[in-house]
């Protein structure tokens, strides 16, 4: 008998929307309610929810009682619990979980071997015991921004099922925001965090490019990928970022050589820091909600001046140049041999960037080596910057064309349009989720940009937004 049909008596009656993660971990270290209570009760939102969401590509339910019940036993021992002990998450599905197949989001890698061993990040959540659900959708390769998989089928946004959730990590953004899960891991090339957190109504944080280590992951963009977390609490999300952080010698993109922890930094206020509202292109690239997220959270903050991000339209194009020439390259073989059994949009997106001149690929690199000189020197005057991190909200599923201050964008690739820039230049961000009157029910978050390696900078911003009330999660109906 599997331990979940074991544990089918002791299902929880909690409600999953009732507590964030650090309330979690608490309880549970308290003795309010036990991990496999917990465990347990996240379990039946799975399955009363996962119809309507389609988060989920792989459950691992035994495996997680099997720790839950690990967490429980160390309590009962009287054995001090790691911070986030007995906290339901889940990940991206390119990221290995050991004994399951690593599908990223593609039909071509259902024959591979299973993953024999986790990633690293999820070897660092479990040593802090926090305990894993499952994988979940993605954009086929992490190449989109919607989660419109025709493998597995769309996300849902929570908020509006008709609606996408974002993507390319849209089942870590919509887990959470549905409460299936309180923490998840995604990645963000050109905004596949930011995106989804912004359009579920969650926190999300795309550290430093390099700041966390990215072994045991299925890559998209090696020069462009981050790796990094979304959580339905600031606190969750700084404890699972501290808990994440860790030097890795066997991942040579990994640059931290020393942990920096947030959690401490969070009520140290706004005093000291200067912060500006960013315009030009991330004003006219802007629906009505977008600008009032942003003012709002400007006025939470006090904030008046306003800053110019430089070169972030060439920006913008030299990151889609960088994105379709190493996609393109890492798939040539998929091309080649099982064109077939690739999404269609992935196969148009492949093979122009694998037609690209190589010289657009160098003279992008050099550009961007020039670009992150003008942005270091932007923060010199500055330590945190706001922008929307979306154009609009979650439109419906399907949508293939989007109006914008009487533009006519192409709506998957314009998603991404206020994110990628700021990642071509490595810079942290932590998405804050604000509820704008003219986007009625639905979210739209706000990017919270720090100079590289000043994570901590952007969490205390975010401390203040949240503690103002402007940004928070909303429950979902169902």
């Amino acid at each position: 008998m599997s331990l979940l049909k074991s544990s089918a008596q002791s299902h929880s009656d909690m409600n999953t929307q009732a507590f964030s993660a650090d309330q979690l971990a608490s309880g549970i270290a308290r003795g309010d309610f036990t991990a496999g209570e917990v465990v347990a009760a996240y379990i039946k939102r799975i399955e009363d929810t996962e119809a309507k969401v389609n988060a989920f590509t792989t459950r691992c339910f035994d495996r997680a009682l099997q720790e839950a019940q690990a967490i429980d036993g160390r309590r009962a021992q009287g054995e001090p619990l790691p911070p986030l002990a007995g906290v339901p998450y889940a990940v991206k599905n390119l990221f290995d979980i050991k004994g399951v197949v690593t599908f990223a989001g593609s039909k071509v890698n259902q024959a591979n071997p299973p993953a024999q061993a986790d990633a690293f990040l999820v070897q660092r959540l479990q040593a802090a015991g926090a305990v894993l659900m499952g994988g979940l959708n993605m954009d086929e390769f992490a190449y989109g921004f919607t989660t419109e998989n025709s493998h597995y089928g769309p996300s849902h946004n929570p908020h509006n099922l008709a609606c996408i959730a974002g993507g390319s990590s849209g089942g870590s953004g919509a887990a959470v925001a549905a409460r299936q899960v309180s923490l998840s891991l995604g990645s963000d090339t050109n905004g596949s965090i930011r995106v989804p957190a912004s359009l579920c109504g969650v926190w999300g944080l795309k550290p430093t490019f390099g700041r966390l280590s990215r072994r045991g992951s299925y890559p998209f963009v090696h020069s462009i990928d981050h790796l990094g977390p979304f959580a339905d609490s600031l606190s969750g999300l700084a404890l699972a970022y501290d808990a994440l952080q860790s030097p890795d010698h066997l991942d040579p993109g990994c640059h931290a050589r020393r942990i920096e922890p947030v959690s401490t930094a969070l009520t140290a206020g706004l005093q000291g820091l200067r912060i500006g509202i960013l315009d030009g292109y991330f004003h006219e690239n802007a629906s009505a909600s977008a600008l009032q997220a942003v003012e709002a959270a400007a006025r939470a903050l006090g904030v008046t001046a306003h800053v110019t991000w430089p070169d972030a339209a060439l920006a913008r194009a030299a990151a889609f140049i960088v994105t379709a020439s190493e996609g393109g390259q890492l798939h040539l073989d998929h091309l080649r041999t099982q064109a077939q059994d690739l999404e269609p949009l992935s196969v148009d997106r492949f093979m122009a960037g694998a037609l690209q001149p190589a010289a657009w690929y160098v003279q992008a690199q050099r550009f961007r080596r020039v670009y992150r000189d003008r942005v270091n020197k932007l923060f010199e005057n500055w330590d945190v910057l706001l922008a929307p991190a979306t154009p609009v909200t979650a439109p419906a599923i399907g949508t293939e064309w989007l109006s914008l201050n009487n533009q006519q964008l192409p709506s998957r690739a314009a998603m991404g349009i206020l994110t990628q820039p700021i990642s071509f230049a490595g810079c942290p961000v932590l998405v804050s989720p604000l509820w704008p009157e003219a986007a009625g029910s639905m979210p739209l978050g706000v990017q919270v940009i720090a100079a590289p390696w000043r994570e901590e900078l952007a969490f205390r911003v975010a401390h203040v937004l949240e503690t103002s009330g402007v940004a928070h999660l909303n429950p979902v109906e169902f």
